[in-house]
């Protein structure tokens, strides 16, 4: 069964591109992914100033890694987004709704000080249920 999104009348509607919560009977195997940031495969960081393009990278990145245990993005039910400035928002939920495009993971995103990288602009990681 694939991910729901469950929704509640007492709480606002989203004000970006996620569910309030997502609900998974699974009988499959749970897909932890560490935090993906713009790196590229050959390990250099993708769109240095650029959120739009590190957004990209990082999507195609959790594509790549869910992808390879047997699943799609559409078997992520929650991320967990750091950015390095939440002006951002927008931006990153655009891009967000071009891979994203059944339902919508839970998501929580927040404002760092700092990466391990100082290029870098986003990283986000990800829990996938794949054979549902």
């Amino acid at each position: 069964m694939p991910k729901q999104e469950v929704i509640s009348p007492q709480l606002a509607v989203p004000n970006g591109h996620f569910a309030q919560a997502t609900v998974i009977e699974t009988s499959g195997r749970l897909l932890f992914i560490s935090g993906m940031t713009a790196r590229a495969k050959d390990g250099t960081v993708t769109g240095v100033g650029d959120i739009t393009a590190q957004t990209h990278q990082v999507c195609r990145n959790l594509q790549a890694a869910v992808e390879a245990a047997g699943g799609t993005l559409d078997d992520i039910a929650r991320v967990d987004v750091y950015v390095r400035n939440m002006e951002d928002f927008d931006a990153i939920h655009a891009v967000r709704r071009q891979y994203f495009t059944g339902v919508a993971p839970a998501s929580t995103m927040v404002e760092v000080s700092k990466f391990v990288n100082k290029d870098y602009l986003i990283e986000i990681n990800a829990i996938a249920s794949i054979g549902n």
